[in-house]
């Protein structure tokens, strides 16, 4: 009820307008783009929020501790112990077969600068578990907000990235200088294996 309440205040009140696909029914990966401000995490609740979706997100073992662990759990986190990765896709995959319906929300761009890849877990845990891809998205030039379509990873990374960058080609983040385009570090070992396999010997 108080989720309701300050998602509602949050609508009422913000510039941004809801201009979204329908939540999907069951499980699946949210990715959050372009995200180049910690503001996106706001946006990105109020959205849940008002659509009623349970939203966990991956967040480091460290601010899981002392005053703010109860905070960040009641937000959806779920702290990640970075030394063993194998165990986030353990944990989704036992949240499902427990018929739990919910969003797990990535962001795979980051808000650092000098990166030039999205980071791939996004794509290898939805490979993994069977979990669709839902794209989250902002837009500043147009100043929307919400859920575009959902897809389903086929294995093919180049032509699952090719999708996801045809969706979010006109899209714009909130600080447009930290953004990058959709792009995995895999497409680019994919790309160099191919043209070695064409060298004569």
């Amino acid at each position: 009820m108080i989720r309701r309440l300050l998602a509602r205040a949050f609508w009422s009140f913000s510039k941004w307008n809801l201009v979204t696909e329908p939540a999907p029914n069951r499980p699946t990966i949210l990715v959050g783009a372009p995200h180049t401000s910690n503001w996106d995490f706001v946006v990105m609740l109020a959205i849940a929020w008002r659509m009623r979706v349970d939203v966990h997100w991956l967040g480091k073992h460290s601010l899981f501790t002392g005053w703010r662990g109860p905070i960040m759990r009641g937000l959806g986190g779920i702290p990640v112990d970075r030394s063993e990765p194998s165990k986030i896709v353990t944990e989704v995959v036992d949240r499902m077969r427990d018929g739990e319906v919910f969003a797990l929300v990535i962001t795979p761009d980051g808000t650092r600068g000098g990166h030039t890849h999205w980071k791939s877990g996004f794509h290898r845990i939805a490979m993994a578990t069977g979990m669709p891809v839902t794209l989250g998205y902002l837009d500043t030039a147009t100043r929307t907000t919400g859920l575009g379509p959902t897809l389903e990873m086929t294995g093919d990374i180049a032509a699952d990235m090719d999708r996801i960058r045809e969706f979010y080609a006109d899209k714009r983040g909130i600080r447009p200088h930290l953004q990058i385009t959709p792009r995995l570090r895999e497409e680019d070992s994919a790309g160099d294996d191919r043209e070695g396999e064409a060298e004569p010997n």
